[in-house]
């Protein structure tokens, strides 16, 4: 029996993990999942590898050893000309080779004997496997040679001296120097596949972390029609699915976001081999590229591997349009936040202030600043161009562009999403980049000063010149545990998974405005009433451009009222999950009859008050009739979320509840909207049963806690009362401050009365303190004050408050000041 470590080729049925040396990080992947998780259900199409041993073999056979040690004599790592010229002697050097006859031989048999598998002349992905590849610290991944649809044995000898070739491709070159690796003492192995007719159906990326972030308790899945080499080279914008691991571990169907992507061009395979590019039908451009189902059965394979491997995955997959099946075609290390332990250790905040107004936005890749000269370089062979401290701007950029990347104080392109090459690279160099900019390269100049703004979540800004920031930068370890629960206050679903990483006992107010005003942007009641609108009777000039605003914003919906449910489901999903099994207390929409109007079809719906601050407004509005069917939609959204997805831990709280009367009435909404009603019951991983028990559940009995806010003198003073309604009081202190002292918090003239460490308005913080701890109740504060003022954090804690909820920035800094108290 032939030593393992002596063959040119091996099946993925011989391979495991321990053989990366023999065949690579990519290669002993496919082959450790092959055998091991193939068995639960985890699919992989069959392949071999070309062995490191053949590798040997083929530089010996044909004398190449000394003659690229030779060629490595005169490179200057310093010179991107000099690794330019290395490179390239060294390819043409490789290309020349023959294989001997004997490997050649192997090679051809092992194509037959796939051939057998699936078929005469079948299709094959040839990609390379580096020894020194797909390792948790360091990653080549992108920087070999792939070749896709190569059909043939010529075609595959020739895929296979390309590959090896790409051993000195100029970015893996200067990826060695980087990191200090030899160029000489590391092998390559090839892995050959049968490929996946994804062409005919779909492809992507998955991540068992959130990229941004490093939050671990998420899948991300990135999906396009076609093969999926279109998301690296970022043409197309992905669709981007996020399920929750522990609650979808629990049985719940937690697709916690759905984002339709940009997919306006796919690839497919060529008749005379590889790909080519086509556009795709229209119809399917405003489709997702997977259903539920498909994306929970990714989801629950990805999981099978983060398990088996013990550290976050970067996985490949891939779809056959002939089959319907789906298929994992590659795994390895997620590199950018796996060796790092600064998320439980040290936290870091970039803060930037200013007026100006951004020049352009895009996505946001990061969270930092980044400043420095544009330079505009349209094409590959231009980089030499580039000086260390600029700002990279290109329409996109792929494994050529590493070297001068890495020297990039900024990047930006005009095309990609999240998982594109620039997205992938900037976030292992630790460089902020923002994508999709769409016209930067047209836009901005040469020379000129512009800063990269990463800091607003996905929101990506770049303005002209050098803004003024400043880092923030935070020992986790020195935080101490305090009596006083420190909750966060969170508006924007995109800060909640990087807010998480603070000390904190869960979230005390959870907006909704932000997700209504930031993604929704259509009045509630303008997508309830969308066919009642859009009627030839109301078809007026005004309208019809509502109507178009709202077609262009809920375009993957026919059904309007499923766009506000699904929008705002996942945007309190996503706040639920970041603080997962910690209490998240949700506050229903508390927009003023102002707000109300801003938003796309308000004007319809909502008059003009003199002073909305004190109109309009909380539970008053909800217990309208004609508002109702609004607040029934937010009552669905948070029901999806708890009984869908799985997020027990929301809690509820009602704003502006001026009577015990109004209270009551509430209450009774939700109950009458289901949120204390039936659900089905969770199964399996990933599964609910069809045939669902229905059981009429009481408050108690499906965990759900109601609050009220107080914030209005009527709720301090008839306390007790509202108590016997709700499970407790959060303090609204903006408003409760403003009423107490008669003033209007938005006049300047009279702001500096609005102060929450006035006397009467402690005295009023003290009393709902005492009657909610008589009362077993709970009782904490969500406005501004303990943010702002330290003296008045401390009072609260005095008082014996249960929790103070903060906002993220103001974090550290309380916990600090009130450790002694």
């Amino acid at each position: 029996m032939v030593n393992k470590s002596k063959k040119n080729i091996l099946w993925l049925k011989e391979v495991n993990s321990k053989d990366i040396p023999l065949v690579g990080g990519k290669n002993a992947s496919l082959g450790e999942m092959f055998n091991q998780l193939s068995g639960v259900g985890v699919r992989i199409p069959d392949g071999f590898a070309f062995t490191t041993a053949a590798y040997w073999y083929f530089l010996k056979e044909n004398n190449f050893e000394e003659k690229l040690k030779e060629i490595f004599t005169q490179f200057n790592p310093k010179s991107i000309k000099s690794l330019q010229e290395t490179g390239k002697r060294a390819r043409d050097l490789v290309l020349k080779g023959e294989f001997p006859t004997d490997l050649k031989k192997e090679i051809e048999t092992a194509y037959q004997e796939l051939e057998k598998k699936y078929g005469k002349n079948c299709e094959l992905a040839v990609r390379s496997s580096g020894v020194a590849e797909d390792a948790p610290k360091d990653s080549f991944a992108g920087q070999f040679e792939t070749f896709l649809n190569v059909k043939g044995k010529e075609k595959l000898l020739k895929a296979v001296r390309e590959c090896l070739a790409s051993s000195f491709n100029d970015r893996v070159i200067a990826y060695r120097e980087e990191k200090k690796l030899s160029h000489l003492e590391f092998a390559l192995s090839i892995g050959v596949q049968k490929m996946v007719r994804s062409d005919r159906a779909s492809s992507g990326i998955i991540f068992t972390l959130d990229t941004e972030t490093g939050f671990p308790d998420v899948i991300l899945i990135n999906s396009i029609w076609g093969v999926g080499e279109m998301i690296v080279q970022g043409k197309v914008t992905p669709d981007e699915f996020y399920v929750h691991k522990p609650t979808f571990k629990k049985g719940f169907k937690s697709i916690i976001l759905k984002n339709l992507g940009r997919k306006t061009k796919k690839y497919i395979f060529n008749k005379k081999g590889g790909l080519k590019e086509m556009v795709v039908n229209p119809k399917k451009q405003v489709g997702f590229s997977l259903n539920d189902e498909e994306i929970l059965i990714l989801a629950k394979w990805a999981c099978l591997i983060e398990e088996h491997y013990k550290i976050p995955q970067d996985i490949e997959w891939a779809k056959d349009g002939r089959t319907g099946q789906l298929f994992i075609v590659q795994s390895r290390p997620e590199t950018v936040h796996s060796p790092e332990t600064t998320h439980s250790h040290s936290y870091q905040e970039y803060e930037t202030e200013t007026k100006n107004k951004p020049i352009l936005f895009g996505t946001a890749i990061g969270d930092k600043i980044g400043q420095g000269r544009v330079r505009v370089i349209s094409d590959v062979s231009k980089i030499i161009q580039f000086k260390k401290g600029e700002v990279l701007v290109t329409k996109m950029t792929d494994p050529d562009w590493v070297p001068i990347m890495r020297l990039a104080s900024a990047i930006v392109t005009d095309e990609g999403g999240k998982t594109c090459h620039a997205s992938i690279i900037a976030r292992e160099l630790g460089i902020p980049a923002i994508v999709g900019v769409q016209k930067a390269s047209k836009v901005l100049r040469t020379g000129e000063t512009i800063t990269v703004d990463c800091t607003q979540g996905l929101k990506g800004r770049i303005f002209k010149g050098k803004i003024p920031f400043k880092i923030k930068k935070y020992d986790l370890k020195k935080a101490p545990k305090l009596r006083t629960k420190i909750m966060l206050n969170v508006g924007a679903p995109e800060i909640a998974f990087k807010s998480s990483f603070l000390p904190n006992d869960g979230v005390g107010l959870a907006r909704e405005e932000f997700i209504i005003a930031e993604k929704i942007r259509v009045h509630p009641l303008a997508l309830y009433h969308y066919e009642k609108i859009r009627s030839p009777k109301s078809n007026h000039g005004e309208i019809q451009k509502i109507v178009k605003q709202i077609d262009e914003i809920t375009i993957e919906h026919k059904d309007k009222k499923e766009f506000f449910i699904k929008e705002l489901a996942e945007g309190i999903a996503q706040i639920a999950a970041a603080f997962y099994p910690k209490e998240v207390i949700v506050r229903f929409s508390d927009f003023k009859t102002n707000e109300y109007r801003n938003l796309i079809g308000g004007e319809i719906f909502e008059k003009e008050e003199a002073n909305p601050m004190l109109g309009f407004r909380g539970a008053s509005r909800y217990l309208d009739k004609n508002f109702q069917p609004a607040f029934q939609m937010e009552c669905d959204a948070i029901k999806r979320a708890r009984d869908v997805f799985g997020f027990k831990n929301i809690s509820l709280m009602v704003p502006f509840c001026r009577t015990i009367e109004e209270g009551r009435g509430v209450k009774d909404l939700i109950k009458k909207f289901g949120l204390f009603g039936r659900f089905g019951r969770a199964t399996s991983i990933g599964r609910r049963t069809s045939e669902t028990s229905e059981t009429s559940e009481t408050a108690s009995e499906s965990g759900l806690k109601v609050y009220v806010m107080c914030e209005i003198p009527s709720n301090v003073i008839l306390a007790e009362e509202f108590l016997e309604i709700f499970d407790g009081m959060s303090i609204g202190s903006n408003d409760l401050t403003q009423l107490v002292l008669g003033l209007d918090r938005d006049n300047a003239q009279i702001a500096y009365i609005g102060d929450e460490r006035n006397k009467t308005v402690k005295q009023m913080i003290s009393k709902v303190i005492r009657v909610c701890k008589e009362k077993k109740k709970y009782c904490g504060i969500c406005g501004e004050a303990p943010s702002t003022y330290e003296d008045f954090a401390r009072f609260l804690v005095k008082e014996g408050i249960e929790s103070i909820s903060l906002n993220p920035n103001s974090v550290i800094k309380t916990i600090i000041n009130l450790f002694d108290v």
